[in-house]
Order: C-alpha cells, then structure tokens, then sequence
C-alpha cells in the first residue's frame, strides 16, 4: 500500500519584529536558567571589648555601675549605665555597642561610640568613684572575599 503525503508549504522567515521580540525572550530565558557564576558575599567585621564590675563578695547589694571610655585619638568620652540589680554582683558590656541595642555607649551628645582603631582608657564609677579600669587598643580590620566559581 503506497501512502501519498500532502506537499506542506515552507514556514515563512521571521518578520523583523519578530526577531526583535523573540530574540531578548529568548536571552533572558536562557539566563535566567543559566547557574550563577560565582557567589557573591556581604561581609562585616567589628572588633569588641568585653569589659566588667563584679562585687565579689556581694557586698554592695544593688548599684549603678558607669562606664566611661575615652578615645585618645578623638579625645571624647563615651558613657554606658547599667543597673546591677538584687542577687546579682556584677555586669559585663561590650564596647562598642550597637545603637540599635537600648543600652549603648554614647557622648554626651547622644552620638553612638564608632568602632575606630586606636587606644582606649577605660574606667567603671561607682557611687561616683572609679571602682575600676584598664586600657585597650581596638584593631583595624578588614575583610578578605574569595570568589567561588561553579
């Protein structure tokens, strides 16, 4: 048995709207199916100083221990207040501390303590006496990003 199969006609080319249209369809197809080539990564870095005031014995019952730390580069100072409470005998702090926390370091303007390299004095007050302090040097920091290729 012999089959006869119907001519069918050539498919017309592309107008030249259609190649505009289709051709960035077809580009942001691909790409976006495309696997990403590397990784990219946000990165931060801060350097800390974790400070404290401890009663050892227990002694002093309630207190408000003042921190106050000096820049010797810019010269300000930068104060934190915490309440140390019954039962407890002491309290550490960071330095510095987020603004977003509701206790952080700050001048006396209100302006946050910036986490900038350089030498630090520090002191604890209570009563108005300073109980405790010491010194510190924050450290420049920086931030190294390896690209990962697929």
């Amino acid at each position: 048995m012999t089959r006869t199969l119907p001519i069918l006609p050539a498919p017309a080319p592309p107008s030249a709207l259609g190649r505009l249209v289709v051709g960035p369809l077809v580009a942001l197809l691909l790409s976006a199916a495309a696997p990403a080539q590397a990784q990219t990564w946000m990165v931060s870095t801060t350097a800390h100083v974790k400070m404290g005031i401890l009663d050892k014995y227990g002694q002093l019952g309630s207190y408000t221990a003042t921190f106050v730390v000096h820049s010797e580069r810019t010269g300000k100072d930068y104060f934190l207040v915490k309440e140390v409470g019954p039962g407890q005998s002491g309290v550490d702090v960071l330095f510095p501390t987020d603004p977003a926390d509701p206790n952080y370091f700050k001048a006396e303007s209100g302006e946050a303590a910036p986490a900038d390299a350089g030498r630090y004095t520090w002191e604890c007050r209570v009563k108005g006496v300073k109980a405790v302090g010491g010194r510190f040097v924050l450290p420049e920091v920086g931030n190294d990003i390896t690209v990962v290729k697929k």
